[in-house]
């Protein structure tokens, strides 16, 4: 290699695994947020890349010195903001064995494993998810899913879709209206309470996104859907796509696809599902009535880096007709095709996304779904909501707050009264680092949201952020530090058996294993 020898990165690889396992194993002793100010690293690196090559070894300390002090510790189960962005030890193996084999699979000749394996796990999490078939490669009509990066390409994709198909129809139904003057009269739909890449997937996609609002619980009506829509078109607007969500950012609240799915239907409006979180729920048959509406959406989309333990970047889209994504992005010059273009079993992914080149993510999913199974899937997502339903019993037990609302693993709350007390304890909570939570609103009310995140929480973890939670609105409101904790915990709480997550150790010998098989094939191909 041109920056190292083989035997440099055998040894620098092993002790980034050594450290990546130490800090992943201790991560609970690091405040969760860092105490840096804006700019700090501009102190401590050259203004300019030096003319001599480094040792690795030099490399390593600088980024235990410079770098690991500047990071929010997004995996440690301290962590309650946002949402998940949750890892697993087999998913961090698959990212290092993906980045060592550097696959750019943007058709199927670059890398046929690359395409096949990630219809193979498309359809593997369509059927864990009990989506309906029509979504499927392997399933009824001309389905099929992508792995994208993230849910905010996800909308756009849908979004640039819809526009694309619209413009064609309306092209022939309206011939006195010039294309231009078509493209400027386009708008999209979504909920105020969606999240922000949505109303950021209309400006990029040049088109008016209308933020409907939602009812008092958060949640986006067809009645609301319906007299937009309407008033639109009687305004000489045309209707393209509604973005619907099954979990807003705000309160995991779930727009009611029943009402909204079938007026879309009848008057081709696209209808995209963003279910970046909370769609991993749906692996679960007691969560099978959010899917109810799902079957009348054209694309949907989630996260298995938010609750799929798999890192980051990886997000699952389907669509219920593929060819209507090819047909709006296809660009095909002589350079990229091959002989084998148009088989249903190896679709060139570069028509359903933005970019062209593509990493080989779906090694990754392969490897966590197989080293998990569906079982235990599961059961870490059901011992994650009830580790979030023992945080709400403590907060109900203090009189001093209120639920607000809970949904899966979150919980929104916060001190009765005025918002200010509320806002005051959060900024104090927030300052100390020891735990990390974000607000939102909810009926007109600041709220905190508590979300249960980072690598293999535990109960401990939740009697922890509580105590936290409860010692700080002591000194807040004044009260006496050594009044009786009874009334501040639930009484003799039933013990909840966590499930067995992977260990910490194992990731070093796993990787080192298979790191040292890969070196030992380019050798010999050498």
């Amino acid at each position: 290699m041109a920056n190292m020898d083989i035997n440099e990165f055998r040894e620098f690889g092993r002790a980034a695994i050594d450290f990546v396992a130490d800090y992943l194993e201790n991560i609970r002793d690091r405040d969760v947020l860092p105490s840096v100010e804006p700019g700090y690293l501009h102190d401590l690196l050259p203004g300019q890349l030096q003319d001599a090559p480094e040792d690795w070894k030099t490399i390593m300390e600088d980024f235990k010195q410079c770098i690991l002090p500047g990071l929010t510790h997004w995996q440690s189960p301290h962590f309650h903001a946002f949402y998940p962005s949750q890892t697993s030890y087999s998913s961090i193996v698959g990212e290092t064995l993906a980045a060592g084999l550097g696959v750019v699979g943007f058709s199927w000749i670059c890398s046929p494993v690359c395409t096949e394996l990630e219809v193979i796990m498309m359809n593997w999490l369509g059927q864990l998810l009990n989506l309906p078939k029509t979504f499927l490669n392997c399933g009824e009509g001309n389905g099929g899913g992508i792995i994208q990066g993230s849910a905010s390409e996800s909308i756009l994709v849908a979004v640039l879709a819809a526009r694309e198909q619209a413009v064609r129809r309306l092209k022939g139904e309206h011939p006195e209206l010039t294309e231009a003057e078509i493209r400027g009269r386009l708008v999209a739909y979504t909920s105020d309470q969606s999240n922000s890449a949505v109303e950021k997937s209309g400006i990029l996609g040049a088109i008016k996104m209308r933020l409907l609002p939602a009812d008092d619980t958060a949640i986006l009506r067809g009645s609301t859907f319906i007299q937009a829509v309407e008033e639109d078109r009687a305004a000489g607007l045309f209707p393209v796509i509604c973005v619907a969500t099954l979990g807003t950012t705000g309160t995991c609240a779930y727009d009611n696809l029943e009402e909204i799915g079938p007026y879309c239907n009848e008057h081709n409006i696209w209808l995209h599902i963003d279910a970046a979180y909370a769609g991993a729920a749906l692996c679960l048959p007691e969560y099978a009535d959010l899917m109810k509406g799902a079957e009348l959406a054209d694309s949907l989309n989630f996260n298995l880096h938010k609750w799929m333990f798999v890192n980051f970047d990886c997000c699952a889209m389907w669509f219920k007709d593929a060819g209507s994504v090819t047909k709006s992005f296809s660009v095909d010059r002589i350079y990229l095709q091959h002989q084998f273009q148009g088989h249903s079993k190896a679709p060139d992914y570069r028509h359903w996304q933005i970019q062209l080149g593509r990493r080989f993510r779906s090694l990754k999913v392969w490897i966590t779904l197989r080293t998990m199974g569906a079982e235990k899937i599961r059961n870490l997502i059901r011992f994650h909501i009830q580790l979030a339903n023992r945080f709400e019993e403590y907060v109900r037990t203090d009189d001093r707050f209120e639920v607000l609302c809970s949904t899966l693993a979150l919980v929104c709350f916060r001190l009765k009264g005025d918002d200010a007390q509320s806002k005051q304890l959060l900024e104090n909570i927030t300052k100390r680092k020891k735990v990390f939570m974000i607000p939102a609103t909810y009926q007109g009310k600041f709220i905190i949201r508590f979300m249960i995140c980072g690598i293999d929480p535990q109960m401990h973890d939740i009697e922890y952020a509580w105590d936290e939670v409860r010692s700080q609105a002591d000194l807040l409101l004044g009260v006496d530090q050594n009044r009786n904790e009874v009334t501040a915990k639930v009484s003799s709480p039933a013990p909840i058996e966590p499930p067995v997550f992977e260990k910490a150790t194992e990731i070093g010998k796993i990787t080192e294993s298979l790191a040292g098989a890969m070196l030992l094939s380019n050798e010999k191909a050498q």
